[in-house]
């Protein structure tokens, strides 16, 4: 039996902002694996301008939730709004339209091994827009010295560091000047130092450009630097969406909370004990007991389809 969203879970307080007031809107929105729900009834408003931070434990939905807001997955239910144009009703040609106005830095950075980092850059330039090749190249130098690798343009991915790859991976995202950008693990994988200087590039850019940014991260330290307000996933559920000094209040909090706020607090703390690890215990002791890895024998594959089949 497929699992039913509860019609609680995420749900906004009563006064939401204006729509016109919004970059993203989500309502409903539910998203089933073999019949199981990861995303279970997620609400979710992103102001113009704002950066949201959207973290949780892993298997939370956080990746699923992204995935279905650029509109790489197709929803169950609900409604996803950018730039107030619900994706979920639009055929390809209107969600590549929309997808022309938001940009995204992948977890690798998702360069093309073959090309320098200006070639990189250069390809969304070419390929969607009618600009000749020397508006092209001079646009190409612009983003790149935004993210400090103009000097860098004619090297290869293999030829740089991680956190240079990062940055190549955003200047490719800026590239056709994005309302929205879409940061997914920005800060992975990377040294401290290293970290703390891409965290500053996303803050100064957002300044900058004015444009609104959703960031997807585990890394603590990262959140608390760039957020204007934050997005606690768990179990396919926005226990809270609140600003980045509730959470600051919530992880420095003593004395006794409420399960939901406890969960939050032990996550912000990365305590190794507490209502997440108690529970992650008992889950799996009571999935053994009961067979339930045994109830699904056929694997589901390891790379899920993206192609956009409707909901029929």
């Amino acid at each position: 039996m497929s699992e039913e969203p509860d019609s609680q879970a995420g749900s906004l307080a009563a006064s939401s902002p204006d729509a016109d007031d919004l970059s993203i809107r989500v309502r409903g929105l539910v998203k089933r694996f073999d019949g199981h729900a990861v995303l279970s009834g997620v609400n979710l408003d992103v102001k113009r301008g704002e950066t949201v931070v959207i973290m949780g434990g892993s298997g939370c939905g956080k990746s699923t939730l992204l995935r279905l807001i650029i509109g790489s997955l197709a929803a169950d239910e609900g409604t996803i709004e950018l730039l107030g144009k619900d994706i979920t009703t639009l055929d390809d040609e209107g969600l590549n339209a929309v997808r022309r106005k938001i940009g995204i830095l992948f977890q690798s950075g998702a360069l093309f091994n073959s090309m320098t980092l200006r070639q990189n850059v250069a390809l969304p330039l070419a390929e969607h827009t009618n600009l000749d090749a020397n508006t092209i190249d001079i646009m190409v130098k612009i983003k790149l010295e935004m993210v400090g690798l103009r000097v860098d343009a004619d090297k290869y991915p293999a030829e740089i560091s991680g956190g240079m790859k990062k940055r190549a991976g955003l200047a490719r995202a800026l590239a056709l000047d994005p309302q929205i950008l879409f940061y997914d693990e920005p800060s992975a994988g990377l040294d401290p130092v290293t970290s703390a200087e891409i965290d500053q590039l996303i803050i100064r850019l957002s300044k900058q450009l004015g444009t609104t940014s959703v960031v997807v991260t585990h890394e603590m330290d990262s959140a608390f630097a760039i957020a204007d307000s934050m997005v606690m996933l768990d179990k396919g559920r926005v226990l809270t969406s609140e600003t980045r000094a509730y959470f600051q209040r919530l992880r420095d909090a003593d004395g006794a909370l409420d399960e939901d706020e406890s969960l939050i607090r032990q996550f912000l703390r990365g305590a190794a004990e507490g209502p997440l690890s108690d529970r992650r215990g008992r889950d799996d002791y009571e999935d053994d007991l009961l067979g339930e890895g045994q109830k699904n024998p056929s694997p589901r594959p390891a790379v899920q389809a993206t192609r956009r089949t409707g909901r029929g």
